[in-house]
Parts: structure tokens; C-alpha cells; sequence
């Protein structure tokens, strides 16, 4: 299943609410590690989406 498309704003909160939730003392290791793995995946996502608007900004740069 695709993963829904976000904003890198929205992306970078998610990943912040799944910091504080692994920083919780009370959080179960299995929780933890599901935790874990969505963040890492949330890490992708908003590094694929500064990618690609790195890459537009360097084809608006060379068009100057």
C-alpha cells in the first residue's frame, strides 16, 4: 500500500510526535520499534520531497 503523499511541514511534525512518543519511559519495546519504523519511513518521504525540489530549484537555477 503507497503511503499518501504529505507535506514536508506535515512530515517533519509527524516525525517530531513519533520522537516524543519513543522518549516516553512507559512505551513497550515492541510499541517502540513499530514506532521506530514508521519514523524511518517518514524520514524517506520528506528526504525524497527536498529532493525533487532541489532538483527543480537546480533547473530554475540554470535557466538564469
Amino acid at each position: 500500500m503507497a503511503e499518501k503523499k504529505i507535506s514536508i511541514e506535515q512530515g517533519l511534525q509527524d516525525i517530531e510526535e513519533l520522537i516524543d512518543k519513543l522518549r516516553e519511559p512507559d512505551t513497550p519495546l515492541e510499541e517502540a520499534f513499530k514506532l521506530y519504523e514508521e519514523g524511518i519511513g517518514k524520514v524517506k518521504a520528506v528526504n525524497a520531497e527536498i529532493d525533487t525540489i532541489e532538483k527543480k530549484m537546480k533547473v530554475l537555477n540554470e535557466d538564469e
